[in-house]
């Protein structure tokens, strides 16, 4: 790593620390990548966060996506994939071990911690940003959590903050990966703040001169209405059931907006879904630790397992968007197979450096 000294950048594959007055600054910076986030930039954020903490001319922490179309569209997972097929690389534990620690770590940061949302948020964006203290998202701003799709299921913390949401949305979010723009995602509580995407520039410079409650007090704008309030009573009837099975059931009685959903996650993976299903019930309001504790061990035996290699190769790999699940019937995945997903690891659960 090269590092800066003032206002100078210090630079570490795909990432950019930088100090603006009493302000330290990140910009994630993989734009042609949509700042997918990799190991390298995981091992170089941590320990700045760390060090920043402890820094007294530090006030703050920004962070930022490079670029106009994504401040992070999740993690590097192809990465994660091609590890895997080859079988001996570790990063398929390193990986995930090392971002959920970084996750930990930015929800129990002891300054103030800013997320500027301006593009796609996905997956692994959203745990650099959602646990932070302060998520600013723009009109251009969109964020899901699309694991269901890929054979996985929202980790980085999601059986956290997804538990969180308004009556049955995080169950919603989780199991279809429904995209959201800015409104919703202040609904659901992925976001605190509104400012349009010009003010940005502005709103960055009173960061580095006043408190970050002050600043957004001033630039902070009215998002409009949320489209998720308005369709939270369907969601909730839908979505509050405890089996896959019943919610896929109670769509059926929603109409062509239920039948719609029903039919999309009819595609995706059907241990995901009784995954994510089971993740959400076991976590509820439990603290982020548990939660990312559980999802570590849930995400190495996805990763021992076949739907997460079959999601990315139809996804990203081949692009037929034809994934071959095993099993592919919901009724062939087995409760207690995926209760047994979530024992402790024999090569030892998640730990956290306090």
């Amino acid at each position: 790593m090269r590092k800066g000294e003032g206002g100078a950048a210090a630079v570490e594959e795909g990432i950019r620390f930088e100090r603006h007055g009493r302000l330290g600054v990140v910009t994630l910076d993989r734009p042609k990548a949509l700042n997918a986030l990799t190991l390298g930039m995981v091992r170089a954020l941590d320990p700045m966060l760390a060090q920043w903490a402890h820094d007294h001319s530090v006030d703050a922490v920004v962070i930022r996506g490079a670029g106009d179309k994504a401040f992070c569209a999740g993690g590097d997972v192809r990465a994660v994939y091609e590890a895997g097929r080859r079988g001996t690389d570790v990063l398929t534990y390193e990986f995930f071990f090392e971002e959920y620690r970084l996750n930990r770590r930015i929800h129990r940061y002891s300054k103030p911690y800013v997320a500027l949302i301006d593009g796609i948020a996905m997956g692994g964006g959203l745990g650099l940003s959602v646990h932070g203290r302060y998520r600013v998202v723009t009109e251009r701003a969109s964020a899901a959590m699309p694991e269901t799709a890929i054979g996985l299921f929202p980790d980085v913390g999601g059986s956290w903050f997804l538990d969180r949401a308004p009556g049955r949305i995080g169950t919603y979010l989780a199991l279809t990966g429904a995209r959201i723009r800015a409104a919703d995602m202040i609904h659901a509580g992925l976001a605190t703040h509104f400012v349009p995407s010009a003010d940005l520039p502005a709103l960055h410079d009173a960061l580095a001169h006043t408190s970050p409650e002050a600043a957004l007090h001033r630039f902070a704008d009215d998002p409009g209405p949320a489209p998720l309030a308005a369709q939270r009573a369907a969601i909730d009837r839908a979505f509050g059931h405890a089996s896959v099975e019943e919610i896929l059931a109670a769509l059926g009685r929603e109409g062509e907006w239920g039948a719609a959903i029903a039919a999309d996650l009819g595609k995706r993976s059907p241990t995901s879904l009784r995954a994510t299903l089971r993740l959400l019930q076991r976590h509820h309001r439990h603290e982020v630790e548990d939660c990312l504790r559980g999802e570590f061990r849930l995400v190495q035996r996805f990763m021992a397992g076949h739907d997460f290699y079959e999601g990315i190769r139809a996804v990203l790999v081949d692009k037929d968007h034809a994934p071959r699940w095993k099993p592919a019937r919901l009724a062939d995945v087995a409760a207690a197979d995926i209760e047994a997903m979530f024992a402790p690891l024999e090569d030892g659960d998640l730990r956290f450096e306090d």
